[in-house]
């Protein structure tokens, strides 16, 4: 073991303290978000090799997302933040999103032959 690893006390297993590192860097910009929305709900989704993203909607509709490198680290950081969690971007909880005129437009430009989102 080199000097400079960390191990877990209650364990005694070596901690992966780059991934706590990023599980508490994408928990401070959950609760970013959080506070400028007046509270977040999230979904955890795995995308694959890319990881998992995290999808936050604010108490007035507005929307974002985050990709984390790893599923176990974006379930990490949405506890740490304390947001609630749903399992599933449907019902109740996918009603809460507001879009506006530029989502529209993009998304309608994808989906009619509009000019190419580069």
């Amino acid at each position: 073991m080199a000097d400079t690893e960390q191990t877990d006390e209650t364990t005694g297993t070596p901690r992966d303290t780059g991934a706590e590192r990023k599980a508490a860097r994408l928990a401070r910009q959950i609760r970013a978000f959080a506070d400028a929305h007046g509270g977040a709900e999230g979904q955890v989704a795995y995308i694959g090799e890319r990881g998992a993203r995290i999808v936050l909607v604010g108490e007035e509709g507005a929307w974002g997302d985050l990709v984390a490198p790893s599923y176990a680290i974006a379930e990490e950081a949405v506890k740490n933040a304390g947001i609630t969690v749903h399992q599933e971007f449907d019902g109740e909880f996918a009603a809460k999103v507001r879009t506006g005129p530029y989502e529209w437009k993009r998304m309608a430009g994808i989906q009619v032959g509009g000019p190419r989102n580069d």
